[in-house]
């Protein structure tokens, strides 16, 4: 269990709170864990900013946010709400490129957390 607790802690995550949405449970935990990698959330919002949607661009980042905030996963939560508010408004804006590569590497440390938790490795 303390490993468990200071993985989280070693990226950046709230143990205690993501645990009561899952009532506890780690394996109940890992399994939703597994199907937010599952969701193509990431990949629309990069096809919706490549191709100018700014609606569809929110839409993704929003189920983004909320999936990934609801998951724990704080650093890529924090990463994607830098961008939601903004699409929010429809507003064009040239850094959008450049904040989807922070949700990218973001996502890649979420990632790599999820396989350290089920190799029951330190992140």
């Amino acid at each position: 269990m303390q490993e468990l607790k200071d993985a989280f802690a070693a990226y950046g995550a709230d143990y205690e709170a993501t645990m009561r949405r899952f009532m506890g449970s780690q394996p109940m935990y890992l399994r939703f864990l597994d199907m937010f990698f599952q969701d193509d959330s990431l990949q629309k919002l990069g096809a919706a900013l490549d191709a100018g949607d700014l609606n569809a661009a929110f839409e993704a980042a929003h189920t983004l946010k909320g999936t990934s905030g609801n998951m724990g996963l704080a650093p890529l939560y924090a990463a994607v709400c830098a961008i939601v508010e903004p699409l929010r408004t429809g507003t064009a804006r040239g850094d959008y490129p450049v904040l989807y590569q922070v949700i990218q590497a973001e996502y890649q440390k979420a990632d790599a957390f999820r396989h350290s938790l089920k190799r029951g490795d330190p992140v």
